[in-house]
């Protein structure tokens, strides 16, 4: 069996929904070495989320932008406000979609859907640092 984790850094971002597939596998050679197992990714943050979803449209990603920010609008009743009026905001979002994805490893490769790409979902409006921790298990 191999188990391996390690933690990586995103580059900084401001609001929006970006696909990551491509800089997380850049930093994670170690999943070539996986015939079979799984990948779990958990996001250190509570005011941005992962999510998996369609890896071609960049449309989809402003969409599901837009329809969060109308289900959760900045609003100034919030109390929770330490770091701005999108901070209870922030935090709604990250609770609704989640800050984990597991996925699973085939041949040393994430075992994704054609349209399937990893979503860093950033909801805060200033750009933040953000890391994940990354848990590979399997056989080689």
């Amino acid at each position: 069996m191999i188990y391996i984790q390690k933690e990586i850094n995103l580059k900084s971002r401001s609001k929006g929904i970006y696909l990551i597939t491509s800089e997380i596998l850049s930093q994670v050679p170690e999943l070539k070495n996986i015939r079979i197992g799984i990948a779990n990714f958990f996001l250190k943050h509570t005011s941005a989320s992962l999510s998996l979803n369609e890896n071609v449209s960049a449309d989809v990603r402003k969409d599901m932008e837009n329809f969060l920010d109308k289900l959760i609008p900045n609003e100034k009743y919030f109390m929770h406000n330490y770091e701005g009026e999108d901070d209870m905001p922030a935090h709604i979002k990250t609770s609704l979609l989640g800050n984990s994805i597991t996925i699973p490893i085939t041949d040393g490769k994430l075992n994704l859907g054609i349209w399937q790409g990893i979503y860093l979902c950033e909801h805060r409006i200033h750009p933040q640092r953000r890391n994940i921790v990354v848990t590979l298990t399997g056989t080689d």
